[in-house]
């Protein structure tokens, strides 16, 4: 009779763990795998970009690249106002007529 009785609050108590577990996963699959995801092709991106591309830095600055200084892992960006140093990470996009032309539907 103590088994029996043993077994059943063992399933109750998983079954009242099964929300949680729910939650976890939701949240995994919704917040933690998809930014995971970005930061993957963000250093990609970045690793990848060539002298001449128009990007716009993390700050909102537009530019066109004109030096890329493997060294210290900096980039130079002219920008109307002239040219600016940056770090590479600094780097949010590149602006270039691939990626600026409209959805085709």
């Amino acid at each position: 009779m103590f088994q029996t009785i043993f077994l059943q609050g063992d399933a109750s108590s998983l079954m009242s763990m099964l929300p949680f577990l729910a939650m976890i996963l939701v949240l995994y699959f919704f917040m933690i795998r998809p930014q995971m995801n970005r930061q993957k092709k963000e250093k990609s991106f970045q690793a990848e970009i060539k002298k001449g591309a128009k990007v716009v830095t993390t700050s909102g600055i537009h530019g066109k690249i004109v030096e890329i200084n493997s060294a210290d892992n900096t980039i130079t960006i002219e920008t109307g106002a002239g040219k600016i140093k940056f770090e590479r990470s600094a780097i949010s996009m590149e602006l270039s007529k691939k990626y600026l032309a409209p959805a085709k539907s």
